[in-house]
């Protein structure tokens, strides 16, 4: 799911998600990105974030189908089947629905794969893209963000944008960007839904 990349120089853009206002339902382009990323938000993100972090904390390794990506002393891909967290069935519905909008594909042409990525305190994820396959758009929801627990980085062309993740909020990019997450610095962990969308 991810292919690794070499590391570049770049000028450097932090952006904050978080706000008092909540995020649409509808994707909408991002402003400060060459490369096409949207965000959108997902309706009653606060109970089903409860409910996808109490699931994922009751599991154990073996809970897990596969793991994935072992960089840094962890697992950054965890796959599990979506039947066994009920609460992220509205999360993959809305992933499929915020990327047929974004993609202008119609209801039912697309496919969503997903995997968790759980940061504890000290851990990030590594620079990689998701573009060996056949995926259209790849993205993430935030499930649980403590403060300073890891921005998302964009390698965009000539800028490198640091985006601080904000719980209940996707964000989609093209699967040919490169990407990666800095390490938790909070003492809780940090815990995201990568998704890959691709044609049915």
């Amino acid at each position: 799911m991810k292919q690794p990349i070499a590391d570049a120089q770049r000028a450097t853009k932090r952006i904050a998600l978080g706000g008092s206002d909540p995020v649409p339902a509808v994707p909408s382009r991002v402003g400060w990105s060459n490369a096409e990323i949207h965000r959108c938000g997902l309706a009653d993100a606060e109970r089903i974030n409860t409910a996808i972090v109490t699931a994922v904390d009751a599991m154990r390794e073996d809970d897990f189908e596969r793991r994935t990506h072992f960089t840094g002393g962890r697992f950054e891909n965890l796959y599990i089947e979506r039947t066994r967290i009920p609460a992220i069935l509205p999360v993959l519905d809305q992933a499929l629905a915020c990327a047929g909008l974004i993609l202008g594909r119609a209801p039912g042409t697309l496919r969503c794969g997903f995997w968790l990525n759980l940061t504890e305190s000290g851990q990030g994820t590594s620079k990689h893209t998701h573009d060996e396959h056949d995926e259209l758009l790849s993205g993430v929801y935030y499930v649980a963000t403590p403060p300073d627990s890891g921005d998302l980085i964009l390698y965009d062309g000539p800028s490198t944008i640091h985006i601080e993740p904000c719980a209940g909020t996707f964000l989609f990019f093209p699967p040919h960007l490169p990407h990666a997450v800095e390490t938790n610095r909070s003492a809780f962990p940090r815990l995201a839904i990568g998704i890959n969308i691709g044609p049915r």
